[in-house]
């Protein structure tokens, strides 16, 4: 980019709340529902004569949220009418926030130290869901209209795409610690929806943080709408950015307009002229009494907050001594991270037992990072998709292994089998005749037939060549089915050798 010029992003992100029911009716909160207007009812549907009813469950998942990112909650909040018509609201309005939302301020520090300022998190209902077809009609599902939905805005705070991909990444995994929202961005379940501008970069107007002062910001903004993936994100994000800058450049005025992101393209296009504030017409809700919190009710919320994403990095650092990217793997696979830690209470319960002394020499860090290796590598995100294996079964196949009962090839082998059925690895070793050769005398027979038949590795190996014992290795674990102790092979193998 031009050093003349300086991005600005700000950012809108909405979630949709993972309430049983919408937020001012009793129709059912779905977003996976296939069937195209099945949840609705008059008040979502805005029927004359209905009133709104507010979900108490949603008022408590944003207080979550405001409290999750150093927000001050107000005690005093109302709802207020969004005045704009388009096909997919059914009322003709929006029942959202404006002047007196639940949540201000707050802060999200990124891993470069920089500060991004939360203006406010308010609570709104969503719009319904267009479905455009082939034939060039327009079809409006909503099933999604009233849906509870929670919008964080954000100062415009972030200077490139990088920065607002790490946010988004880190909002998403927090929202879902939080137990608040599914957060999918595939069922529209979180959207982030940038607003791009860009300034001369005059050094003296950056504050201190190294964000450009308020007073000095451009007098327009472009929002991108309909970013459904991350990448989708980044890609739009750095296609506006060099697409504004070669427009300032050659003196284009800019407009304050929302586009969309063309992905057959690869390129934003615009879709209407931006409103603003005034052109919504906010007013005062007439159905819906003003929200008094007390402090009871706040810190109620307070005691009941979950263990956060980097609350729990910091605790799993000093208790399971693992690497660090092992650690933000379980951290961001929360599922797992849980499964995992289930698996562990297992390992400590056998290293703690007396009446299995075959255990008792166990070297807990090893065997932690043994079973993290396992549900990293082997299970992922199958911990999703059915997953029947049980904590204890699970420890004990990572045990197995630590002794030396079964190879770490026979192991991938019962635990595949343990995926399959669910049975515990004992009987699988068992039934499969897994458990790994360690007698000297049934390995002697094996590897006298290797060295027999491989004259030329033999060869190799005596004149200096390494890497033709490991080949020798390998065909002594070929001939045995994986079921050798290569330690004890390998020993063997240069003994005979020699």
């Amino acid at each position: 980019m031009n050093k003349e010029y300086r991005t600005i992003i700000g950012l809108e992100v909405h979630a949709q709340l993972n309430t049983k029911t919408k937020l001012f009716c009793s129709s059912k909160n779905d977003s996976r529902e296939t069937m195209p207007n099945t949840n609705i009812c008059g008040v979502c549907m805005g029927h004359p004569g209905v009133l709104p009813t507010l979900n108490k469950e949603a008022v408590d998942k944003i207080v979550r949220s405001g409290l999750s990112l150093e927000c001050k909650i107000s005690k005093f909040s109302k709802f207020d009418r969004k005045n704009y018509f388009y096909p997919d609201l059914p009322k003709g309005y929006q029942i959202s926030q404006y002047d007196e939302p639940f949540c201000l301020g707050g802060i999200f520090k990124l891993s470069s130290g920089k500060i991004i300022n939360i203006t406010r998190i308010h609570l709104e209902e969503d719009a319904g869901k267009l479905i455009h077809d082939k034939g060039g009609e327009s079809l409006v599902d909503y099933n999604r209209a009233g849906a509870p939905l929670i919008e964080l805005v954000t100062e415009p705070d972030f200077s490139n795409a990088d920065e607002v991909i790490e946010f988004a990444k880190e909002l998403q995994l927090l929202w879902r610690y939080l137990g608040i929202s599914g957060a999918n961005m595939e069922l529209g379940e979180f959207r982030v929806e940038p607003n791009i501008s860009i300034s001369i970069n005059n050094k003296n107007l950056i504050d201190n943080n190294g964000n450009i002062e308020k007073k000095e910001l451009p007098n327009y903004k472009v929002e991108l709408k309909n970013l459904n993936s991350f990448k989708v994100v980044k890609d739009a994000l750095r296609y506006e950015i060099e697409r504004q800058t070669k427009a300032l450049e050659s003196g284009e005025k800019m407009k304050q307009e929302t586009r969309s992101w063309d992905e057959k393209n690869k390129k934003t296009i615009s879709q209407r002229e931006k409103e603003g504030e005034s052109d919504y017409r906010y007013f005062p809700e007439p159905d819906l009494p003003p929200i008094v919190l007390t402090d009871e009710y706040i810190a109620k919320i307070k005691i009941s907050m979950p263990e956060l994403p980097k609350e729990r990095e910091k605790r799993f650092m000093e208790e399971y001594g693992l690497p660090l990217s092992d650690i933000l793997y379980l951290i961001i696979n929360k599922e797992l991270g849980e499964y995992f830690e289930k698996v562990v209470s297992e390992l400590r319960s056998w290293e703690r037992s007396t009446e299995r002394p075959e255990v008792i020499d166990i070297h807990m860090p090893r065997l932690i990072k043994l079973a993290a290796n396992y549900l990293i590598t082997e299970i992922g995100n199958k911990i999703c998709l059915g997953f029947n294996i049980s904590a204890e079964n699970f420890a004990e196949l990572v045990v197995l292994t630590h002794q030396g009962k079964i190879t770490s090839t026979g192991a991938q082998k019962v635990l595949s089998e343990m995926i399959k059925t669910g049975n515990d690895p004992s009987n699988i070793i068992k039934d499969h005749n897994l458990e790994q050769v360690s007698d000297k005398g049934e390995l002697d027979n094996i590897i006298k037939e290797i060295i027999k038949n491989n004259k030329k590795p033999v060869n190799d190996y005596k004149f200096g060549k390494q890497s033709a014992l490991q080949f020798l290795l390998g065909q002594v674990m070929a001939k045995s089915h994986g079921k050798a102790n290569p330690k004890i092979a390998e020993e063997m193998l240069k003994k005979e050798l020699q």
